[in-house]
């Protein structure tokens, strides 16, 4: 399987929403991009030892293949998201096909666009594990984000229950970052909160320190970007937003230019294209 890389869409200043396909990014996410992190969920996944006794809630789970996943070793899984074009190709991944009403994988699954506290109710389980896949350390401001979606899921979680906070790895180890400066670049005159930084060392530890979690563990894990071409590339850097605030600041059609360009270090002779990337994990425990 194709190594991926990581998304979503960062708030855009107001009045300069970006005017893309919204379907189609979603569908780029889920085809070219998404499987990049498929070695990072695949750890995650073994040392928790995720199965039948799971009980999961994935934050911002976008098209849903980490669920998939988990679902595939018998866990319980509910995802939550605000893109409604993402959800409905995690529906199409992990409900029950609606004429034959069969499930393929796993023991169920719930999909719920909105925040964790839409996922909360009666009904709703007490989860064991919490993963949050799509990993901080390239935006400003993405460590609060995270933070505050924390602070809705957490009280769901059961006393011991495992957490997974997920980062970009340290720029010099992610030859992506170079390319995410694009972003920076064409993003400067806006001083947008959805611009690259480059990752720190304890992002994720200064997280989970502000939402009372205790630290248990950490990890890094290799997830090279691969493309078939310089043209698959732009597609799938482009569906992760992270290119959000540029397109806003000059266009789609100009960012993609740039991005060409800053791909050419990483092409090689055949036109594939090839990053070497690593991407940190935490796992935390709720107290």
């Amino acid at each position: 399987m194709t190594p991926t890389l990581v998304r979503h869409q960062p708030p855009s200043q107001a009045g300069s929403t970006p005017r893309v396909n919204l379907g189609a990014r979603a569908r780029d996410w889920s085809e070219i991009q998404e499987r990049m992190l498929v070695p990072l969920y695949e750890t995650v996944h073994e040392r928790l030892e995720v199965g039948p006794a799971t009980r999961l809630l994935g934050l911002r789970c976008g098209s849903g293949l980490a669920l998939l996943m988990a679902a595939a070793r018998g866990a319980a899984v509910t995802g939550v998201d605000s893109s409604p074009e993402r959800l409905a190709l995690a529906r199409e991944r992990l409900l029950p096909d609606p004429v034959t009403g069969v499930r393929v994988r796993g023991r169920g699954a719930r999909i719920v666009q909105g925040s964790p506290r839409d996922a909360a109710g009666a009904q709703a389980p007490e989860y064991n594990l919490i993963t949050a896949f799509e990993p901080i350390g390239c935006l400003a401001g993405d460590a609060q984000r995270l933070g505050d979606l924390l602070a809705e899921a957490v009280p769901s979680a059961a006393r011991g229950a495992a957490v997974v906070l997920t980062g970009w790895g340290p720029p010099e180890r992610c030859a992506t970052s170079s390319v995410l400066r694009v972003a920076a670049k064409l993003a400067d005159p806006l001083r947008s909160t959805g611009c690259w930084r480059p990752a720190r060392r304890d992002d994720l530890e200064e997280v989970a320190g502000r939402a009372g979690l205790r630290i248990d563990g950490s990890g890094r894990v290799s997830c090279p970007f691969g493309y078939a071409d310089a043209d698959n590339a732009v597609r799938g850097l482009l569906s992760t937003g992270l290119f959000d605030a540029g397109i806003a600041a000059a266009d789609e059609e100009q960012v993609g230019k740039e991005l060409v360009e800053a791909l050419q270090p990483y092409r090689r002779a055949d036109g594939t294209v090839w990053m070497p990337n690593v991407f940190r994990y935490l796992i935390a425990r709720v107290r």
